[in-house]
């Protein structure tokens, strides 16, 4: 099989998803109400309840959702080979990930802008719900410092990224004033104003990388977790129609105009895909991912086809600006799409380098020289960018290579190789930026109304001291969890607390349909719940017998015992839900 191949039958398989599918759900298994007023009319504030345009909605709610799961998970996943990782992709996005986010979705718009606790909480009752709100905040922090950690390491020493990406600031505040206060309403206008300022900062990017204004723009691993953590807080704090919102929106057209290209870039260069389907690894014994292709390829690959994450923003922010019911099914099922054709296009962009030249870059040295294995054409790479690319581990630099080596195949493209490894190591760190602000944003939400329950005005997300409390708090949670840890123990964490939250958000999800609709269609939802409790919980005990224990220090049994509390919480909700569905299948059958 050929990389145009894998391409367009996942095309064709998400466009039959989405028109036939997705339909299916909102219209029978939900069935929506565009009468009925959205929490963004019905409670309007104007600082997180604000009726939005649905083009600008999707590209927010796109640009939280898409963080480095679709791109870092699917290249760490080629340890395996081609096959696992794209099937994984195109069954779980359709079938679980974006069912996932469309139901939540759903529930938190009918539930006046709920958060997943509270729905959890209103369907399974309260101890259930107190166990989730405990799971989630744990997991979402980790999230943010998997999520963050990446951006760390592509953005190091690189100041044609941070000039880039810090040129996007006052685009987005200058869109947001725009949009908003001076000329409301006007989006086509603000969105061409703002989107030429994105690329002008992008076009500028390589010249101050080599002018003497490049120090200004280049920061040490600490410096670059310092300032991550600030710009998180501060976007948390401010109103989501200034910042965050815009920024988003804007970030999504450089996020989708790359993956375009490199799709456009694919169906011209016919690059060869070098790995093959499978590789001895399927067994175990990989260097990069530590386990069998089940249930690792799965956790690795999280948000690409399902990811917890999701359902914190489809019961966060983007709740509160949805302006009519029948929208959710464009922006929540097509946003999950969207990002599982991004895992697809990363993963071919992984697999047509040479296994060698992979497998160099993604291991460490010492680990590669026991492999077998010989480099082709990495000394001639690292040439052409002027970095040395051996040994650059966590999937971001092996994906630019790949990026880069599509790209500069193109008419016209052969001599910028150079141009093209920068920009795309840009690209993932902005890819990934967006979601840490808005995750910041909704972890801010939780914390906010956990603290409710003991002093009431930490419960109004508008109130200014308590937001600002609970984002510093949040912030340097997962700084902290940055600064101390690195990718090989990060990562398998954030992948097992990231799908624990999606099967715990798909039992709730099983609930809200057994509730309100025939029990046939809450098979929808409860098939997935089934496959990620499975998954899940077989990757946290392997972790924890595999990866972190046999470490024997304090990093690793600390990680052992947060997996394990991470692991009896989702199990406690998971028997809370059973319990709840076996009560309403009684109820129906005695009321039949």
């Amino acid at each position: 099989m050929n990389s145009v191949t894998l391409l367009v039958v996942a095309l064709l398989f998400y466009a039959l998803a989405y028109r036939y599918y997705a339909g299916f759900l909102l219209a029978k298994v939900l069935a929506f109400d565009d009468a009925r007023p959205t929490p963004a009319h019905s409670l309007r504030n104007d600082y997180d309840y604000k009726p939005t345009n649905k083009f600008v909605l999707f590209g927010h709610h796109f640009a939280a959702i898409a963080g480095a799961g679709p791109l870092v998970g699917p290249v760490l996943a080629a340890q395996f080979g081609y096959l696992p990782g794209y099937l994984w992709i195109l069954i779980g996005s359709v079938l679980a990930g974006a069912v996932h986010d469309m139901v939540v979705l759903f529930a938190s718009v009918r539930g006046d802008g709920l958060s997943l606790t509270d729905i959890a909480r209103r369907e399974l009752g309260r101890g259930a719900g107190a166990a989730t709100a405990a799971a989630v905040l744990f997991i979402i922090i980790t999230a943010l410092a998997g999520l963050s950690l990446v951006v760390v390491n592509a953005l190091s020493e690189s100041p044609w990224g941070v000039f880039s990406i810090a040129a996007t600031m006052p685009a987005a505040l200058l869109v947001g004033w725009y949009m908003n206060r001076l000329r409301p309403g006007r989006v086509a206008e603000a969105s061409a104003i703002g989107v030429a300022l994105v690329l002008i900062g992008v076009v500028l990017g390589e010249p101050v990388s080599r002018s003497v204004w490049a120090g200004w723009f280049t920061f040490s691993r600490p410096g670059l977790i310092i300032i991550l953590a600030v710009y998180g807080l501060v976007a948390s704090v401010l109103p989501v129609w200034l910042l965050l919102c815009p920024r988003d929106y804007l970030s999504s057209y450089m996020k989708v105009g790359t993956v375009l290209l490199l799709a456009l870039g694919i169906l011209w260069v016919r690059p060869e895909l070098r790995a093959p389907a499978l590789t001895p690894f399927i067994h175990g014994g990989g260097p990069i991912v530590p386990g069998k292709v089940w249930p690792f390829v799965c956790i690795t690959i999280a948000c690409g086809a399902i990811s917890g994450f999701h359902s914190l923003i489809g019961s966060g922010t983007t709740p509160k600006m949805i302006d009519k019911e029948s929208e959710v099914r464009f922006i929540g099922y097509g946003a999950m799409l969207t990002e599982g054709f991004v895992s697809i296009m990363a993963l071919i962009a992984a697999t047509v380098l040479a296994p060698g030249d992979y497998f160099s870059i993604n291991v460490p040295p010492a680990v590669f020289a026991t492999l077998g294995l010989a480099v082709e054409r990495l000394p001639e790479m690292s040439a052409a960018v002027g970095e040395s690319l051996a040994g650059r581990t966590g999937g971001a630099v092996s994906l630019a290579v790949g990026m880069a080596q599509i790209f500069s195949g193109l008419p016209g493209m052969r001599h910028l190789l150079a141009y093209w490894y920068h920009f795309a190591i840009m690209f993932e760190a902005l890819f990934i930026l967006t979601t840490i602000d808005t995750g910041t944003r909704v972890a801010r939400y939780l914390l906010q109304e956990v603290l409710g329950s003991a002093w009431e005005p930490f419960k109004r997300t508008d109130w200014l001291p308590g937001s600002a409390l609970t984002s510093v708090v949040i912030s340097f949670s997962w700084g902290a969890m940055v600064w101390m840890g690195n990718i090989t123990t990060i990562w398998p964490m954030f992948g097992v607390a990231n799908q624990l939250l999606a099967t715990l958000a798909l039992a709730v999800g099983t609930t809200y349909i057994l509730r309100r609709s025939k029990p046939v269609y809450a098979l929808t939802t409860f098939l997935p719940f089934v496959f990620m409790l499975a998954t899940t919980v077989s990757a946290g005990v392997l972790n924890i017998t595999g990866n972190f224990l046999p470490r024997r220090d304090f990093p690793g049994y600390l990680k052992a015992g947060l997996t394990v509390v991470m692991l009896g919480l989702v199990l406690y909700i998971a028997g809370a839900a059973f319990l709840a569905w076996r009560r309403l299948l009684s109820t129906r059958r005695q009321a039949a």
